[in-house]
């Protein structure tokens, strides 16, 4: 197993394109960490540097105590499962998990007893004399699974490996995953889209915009204290609610006021705040940090907002319900025990200790933690 270091890795293409940025990351032993962010950040292309299929322009890839830079793919010691499966078509199960040990001229025994023992931790040892077009999408994913595994690798890359199942087959295959991860207990690098895949199945998110690293953390501490406004928007589900206003003060109390509705903070923000007063800030506000005011118990620091309901989307354990105020749009996640009705006036409480507040000059979260 094996520590993994990338340190100012850069990649330019022959076009002049800048796709990574000057990335640094450490993956350690045993760790199991997601690049995550929208389609063209990079994290693609960081990750085909870490297995060789791409060439580095600038910085250095450490696997275990290598250097990797100019070590073809074969010779890293690392396995990598991809999105299409990248099964041989006329080859048995069998045979396409046996492939790679038998060109490093394993022993036929060893060869059965090795495929007959990760085909049992998978699950698919019933299939291994089909061909890839007799199997489901799940079951070529758990065969492109087994091919890695028994090479016994250093590290596991996986390029989007779910992207092509259903939701009901990505969630078990999620759950697939972090179990294996738990048996073989090695080092394992994902990239996805996907930010519920990256919160749940993460040790350590990687979090990445226009080639550049944008913040590292498990996926809680970024949930709960996002760097900046990107990563506040992008992870969660729906996304974060974003107002645009600016902080006042009355009667020695701060307020945040967005023209419309008035919220006053919560004491704690005070003195980061100040500094801010008659400036223009964007606040932040998780969907399950909104309630029904009728059911705000929880709310540790509660202001109570008006607002019209536009649209409920009922999902049988929440309610997803769509609201406006006069100049903005938000999203609450409210617990199913009143139905609220559509185009008619609901207050709402905001849990102002939950709130986030960013700078509009250069987006980074106001209260960030480091």
């Amino acid at each position: 197993m094996a520590k993994v270091v990338l340190k100012n890795v850069n990649k330019i293409y022959d076009n002049g394109f800048h796709a990574v940025k000057g990335v640094e990351i450490i993956a350690e032993d045993k760790e199991f960490v997601i690049f995550v962010g929208p389609s063209g950040c990079g994290k693609t292309t960081t990750l085909r540097m870490i297995a060789g299929l791409e060439s580095i322009t600038e910085g250095s890839i450490h696997i275990g105590e290598k250097l990797v830079n100019d070590i073809p793919p074969k010779d890293r010691d690392i396995a990598m499962v991809f999105q299409n499966y990248a099964l041989y078509p006329h080859m048995t199960v069998f045979d396409n998990m046996a492939f790679a040990l038998k060109l490093r001229k394993y022993k036929k025994s060893d060869i059965a007893e090795k495929v007959k023992e990760v085909a049992n931790l998978l699950g698919i040892e019933n299939l291994l004399e089909r061909k890839p077009k007799q199997l489901s999408g799940g079951q070529r994913q758990r065969v492109a699974l087994g091919r890695a595994i028994v090479r016994n690798p250093k590290v596991f890359l996986f390029d989007e490996p779910l992207s092509n199942l259903d939701a009901k087959l990505r969630v078990q295959m999620r759950a697939e995953i972090i179990k294996l991860h738990q048996k073989l207990d090695t080092t394992m690098i994902y990239v996805t889209h996907d930010q519920v895949e990256a919160m749940t199945m993460a040790d350590k998110i990687v979090v990445m915009k226009d080639g550049i690293v944008q913040q590292i953390n498990a996926p809680l501490d970024i949930y709960n204290n996002p760097k900046n406004l990107f990563v506040a928007g992008f992870l969660g589900s729906p996304s974060i609610n974003q107002f645009e206003g600016k902080i006042i003060t009355e009667n020695r109390k701060l307020f945040f006021f967005d023209g419309d509705f008035k919220v006053e903070l919560d004491k704690s923000q005070y003195s980061l705040m100040e500094k801010y007063l008659n400036k223009k800030v964007v606040m932040g506000l998780r969907p399950e940090d909104l309630y029904d005011s009728d059911y705000d118990s929880l709310a540790e620091s509660p202001q109570k907002v008006t607002t019209i309901c536009e649209v409920v989307e009922p999902m049988g354990n929440e309610f997803i319900v769509y609201l406006k105020t006069k100049k903005s749009k938000l999203v609450a996640r409210f617990d199913p025990k009143k139905l609220p009705k559509t185009n008619k006036e609901i207050v709402i409480t905001f849990d102002m200790k939950k709130a986030h507040f960013f700078d509009t000059e250069d987006d980074k979260a106001i209260m960030y933690k480091e």
